[in-house]
């Protein structure tokens, strides 16, 4: 996979402020059917976004003309609950979305962020409303630290997805910096 490296990113934001959106409301599992990580993006929030007669959803936020082309959503507690289905992080990868900032996340579902090359950050819900406040906001990896034109707030993220993120790292990345060394090790047995 080409991963982009995300070091300090600056990004149109959407505001979806509903807490425990689970991955059937991000993906729902009639659109799982792709055998690739790519092709999601049109069924994301596919309930919300589009009307019954498949047009889009004028109160949608993400439809909204202001919030179109958003990178950077900015959402509610327990984000990405529910089934553990990797397809609602490339859901919301192939959307567009690099960066969401919620309260919280469900593990798994964070940990699917990280192994898509999308960051997840978590923030309390006054600094989210004043992030959503502005029309973009920017991120700073290498320093754990999301900015609006008043205001910076500090993040946490484990240093090893800190690194993957910021050098466009993925597991097949990281195993291949060893390919010396395991074929060293497969040549002596």
């Amino acid at each position: 996979m080409d991963i982009k490296p995300i070091t300090t990113y600056t990004g149109k934001i959407v505001p979806l402020f509903y807490d425990n959106i689970d991955t059937d409301q991000i993906i729902p599992k009639a659109h799982l059917k792709r055998i690739s990580k790519t092709g999601f993006g049109p069924f994301a929030f596919d309930e919300w976004r589009y009307l019954p007669d498949g047009t889009d959803n004028p109160e949608f936020n993400p439809n909204k003309p202001e919030y179109k082309g958003a990178s950077i959503l900015i959402t509610g507690d327990n984000f990405g609950c529910g089934s553990s289905r990797e397809h609602a992080a490339w859901a919301l990868k192939d959307y567009g979305f690099s960066i969401i900032i919620a309260g919280s996340y469900s593990d798994i579902f964070y940990m699917n962020c990280t192994k898509n090359a999308m960051l997840p950050i978590k923030l309390d819900k006054t600094s989210r409303e004043h992030l959503a406040s502005f029309k973009e906001i920017t991120v700073d990896l290498p320093n754990q630290t999301v900015s609006s034109p008043e205001k910076t707030f500090h993040f946490d993220i484990d240093e090893t997805w800190k690194n993957k993120l910021i050098h466009g790292l993925d597991d097949i990345d990281i195993t291949l910096q060893y390919e010396d060394l395991i074929e060293k090790y497969e040549k002596a047995h």
